[in-house]
C-alpha cells in the first residue's frame, strides 16, 4: 500500500510538472515574426524637424521607426549597433556635402526573433569647424586631455537642457580620486581618430555603464566606481546645430564618467588650454558637466 501511494505521488507530481510547463509556454505566447516595418525620417531644420530632406545643413536626423508584433528595436549604421528600446534614435552625419547614408532597422519580437529593413537616407552637411576650435582639441596633430580633478568644479550634474554648469552638484577637488575617471586621458588626433587610455578601469552610471561589456566594479548607490575596461579607439567629429558647438564620439566612446546617451558633448565654454562639456545621460535624466585641461 505504501509503494502505491509513493508511486501515486510522482504521478502526480509530473502531471503537476507538466501542467506548468504548458502554463509557461502560454504565457509565453506564440513567437511572430515582426511584420510591416515603417521607419519616419526627420531633418533637422532649425529648432524644429520636417520629414522632408536633405536637412538644414547640420546633418542632424532623428528615425522613428514602428512594426507589427515588435517589442524592442536597434538600428545599424557603419557597423555599429545601437538598441532603441522605444524605435526612436538620432544620428548626426558630418561628412562635407550630399551624402546617401544606409542604416538598418532591426525590430525584435517574443524569444528574440527578428526583422530587418534597410534604408537609405540623403543628408546635408555644411558645416565646417573653426580653425581655432580644431587647433585648442587637436593642437594641430594631436593634444591629450584629462578631467581637471584638481580643482573644483570639474565633475557634475544638473537638469536636461539646463544652462548652469554644475548647477545641482559639483564635486570637490579630487573627491573622486582612486574612483577610475582622474586617470583617463582622451587623445584627440587631427584626422579624426580618439584614443582613450583607461589604465584598466573606468567610472560610469549604474546600470548604463554595463552597455560596454566590461565586468567588475564597486556599485556605490547609482555610480559604479573602477569598472574593469581596457583602453580604446573610436572617432570624433565636430559639428554645430543651432549654432551650438558639439563634439561626437562614435560607438561606446565617452568623457569622464560613462553616461550612456547619444555621445554627444556642448562644447559650452572653451579657452586655449580648457574646456567645459555636457552630455545627457541615457535615462534622459541629468544634465552630465566636465571640465577638460590638457596633459
Amino acid at each position: 500500500m505504501k509503494n502505491i501511494t509513493y508511486k501515486l505521488g510522482i504521478f502526480l507530481s509530473i502531471v503537476s510538472l507538466f501542467g506548468s510547463c504548458q502554463d509557461d509556454n502560454l504565457e509565453m505566447g506564440d513567437l511572430i515574426a515582426p511584420s510591416n516595418i515603417d521607419v519616419q525620417v526627420l531633418y533637422a531644420d532649425g529648432d524644429s524637424f520636417v520629414t522632408t530632406g536633405p536637412g538644414d545643413g547640420t546633418g542632424v536626423v532623428k528615425l522613428e521607426a514602428t512594426a507589427d508584433n515588435a517589442i524592442s528595436y536597434q538600428f545599424v549604421y557603419n557597423g555599429e549597433a545601437k538598441s532603441a528600446p522605444a524605435g526612436r534614435e538620432g544620428y548626426t552625419f558630418s561628412k562635407l556635402g550630399l551624402n546617401t547614408y544606409a542604416v538598418t532597422v532591426l525590430a525584435f519580437g517574443r524569444g528574440g526573433i527578428s526583422s530587418s529593413k534597410t534604408l537609405e537616407v540623403q543628408v546635408l552637411s555644411t558645416y565646417s569647424p573653426p580653425a581655432d576650435l580644431l587647433t585648442m582639441l587637436t593642437a594641430d596633430s594631436e593634444r591629450v586631455w584629462r578631467i581637471k580633478g584638481e580643482s573644483k568644479p570639474h565633475f557634475g550634474l544638473g537638469p536636461v537642457a539646463g544652462t548652469t554648469p554644475f548647477e545641482w552638484y559639483s564635486a570637490g577637488a579630487n573627491e573622486k580620486d582612486g574612483f577610475g575617471m582622474y586617470d583617463d586621458r582622451y587623445t584627440f588626433n587631427i584626422d579624426g581618430t580618439f584614443t582613450a587610455v583607461t589604465n584598466g578601469d573606468v567610472f560610469g552610471r549604474d546600470p548604463l555603464i554595463n552597455e560596454l561589456g566590461g565586468s567588475g566594479g564597486t556599485i556605490d548607490g547609482a555610480d559604479v566606481e573602477n569598472y574593469v575596461y581596457d583602453d580604446y579607439q573610436a572617432q570624433w567629429f565636430l559639428t554645430a546645430p543651432g549654432g551650438v558647438e558639439t563634439l561626437t564620439l562614435t560607438g561606446l566612446a565617452f568623457i569622464g564618467y560613462y553616461t550612456g546617451g547619444n555621445h554627444q558633448y556642448v562644447i559650452f565654454s572653451r579657452t586655449a588650454d580648457e574646456m567645459i562639456l555636457t552630455t545627457t545621460d541615457g535615462n534622459n535624466e541629468f544634465n552630465w558637466w566636465f571640465t577638460l585641461v590638457p596633459e
